[in-house]
């Protein structure tokens, strides 16, 4: 075991299927996307920081999903980049680089399994060395392996239907709560401010939530193996562009302070 353990020490990604004459332009496409992610969501994260009146938990709490945005963005993209460049027999990665990057792929989903699950393939050996895909997760990394991987595929599937069910099971008990209170309160003002703070939660849930499955469900069907690829690279750049939008712009503190700098570089260019 420990021979075919290290025997494919050097990995071949096998990358996104891009026609030569696109190449170029989804290089291009990808390098605005990663830009676009990196300022919107750091300006994010400085005006909270820089703000006093932003120091609050909720405003706190909107500092941790643009950075968990940016990890999310950078495990992926600039390696794709890489790849979208370079020659598909040339598209190497070590083997330790492959698990550092499905760690952080799935770290960027979710946290508390992370560890277990990637534990679980670790302990397999590998005797293949294609990576059928265009990046590095924890399918990818067992499909390497000779072994029987049922433990591994059951585990999983076990989890994506917890995560799922129970995700989608609070976030409804949540919601129903504050449907009830906002019932019951005859305070117009309170109740609309509570129904657009949902809103924009509610959004950046489901576009997670779809981006993230999506992936998974796909990964049970070798028939759709690039539909799949597409649908990973838009999780890692979906939700990373559109969150900072919604969450940022919705927010009136958030809102109001970015359109105070903006009147204050204005004033001092006029004047």
């Amino acid at each position: 075991m420990d021979n075919l353990t290290f025997k494919y020490s050097i990995l071949l990604v096998e990358g996104l299927k891009i026609a030569p004459q696109s190449c170029q332009p989804t290089f291009i496409i990808l390098l605005i996307a990663y830009v676009v992610i990196l300022i919107f969501n750091i300006g994010i994260v400085i005006q909270i920081s820089a703000e006093k009146s932003l120091h609050e938990p909720m405003h706190i709490l909107f500092c941790h999903l643009p950075i968990n945005d940016m990890m999310g963005a950078t495990v992926l993209v600039p390696l794709l980049l890489r790849d979208i460049l370079t020659d598909p027999s040339m598209r190497y990665i070590t083997y330790v680089e492959c698990v550092l990057q499905a760690f952080f792929t799935h770290l960027y989903g979710t946290t508390s399994h992370t560890i277990l699950m990637i534990g679980l393939t670790i302990r397999l050996s590998h005797c293949r060395y294609g990576i059928q895909n265009h990046m590095c997760d924890n399918a990818s990394l067992f499909k390497l392996s000779c072994e029987n991987v049922v433990i591994n595929n059951v585990y999983g599937l076990t989890f994506t239907v917890v995560l799922l069910t129970s995700s989608i099971g609070f976030i409804a008990i949540t919601y129903l709560r504050i449907a009830m209170v906002c019932i019951k309160s005859k305070n117009k003002a309170t109740n609309s401010k509570a129904i657009k703070t949902c809103c924009t939660h509610l959004a950046v849930y489901i576009i997670l939530l779809v981006c993230g499955f999506t992936p998974i469900i796909l990964h049970r069907f070798p028939e759709y193996n690039d539909s799949r690829k597409l649908a990973s690279v838009m999780f890692h750049v979906l939700p990373p562009a559109l969150n900072p939008m919604i969450y940022g712009l919705q927010a009136k503190e958030i809102r109001q302070s970015i359109f105070k700098i903006f009147r204050n570089k204005v004033n001092t260019k006029i004047f």
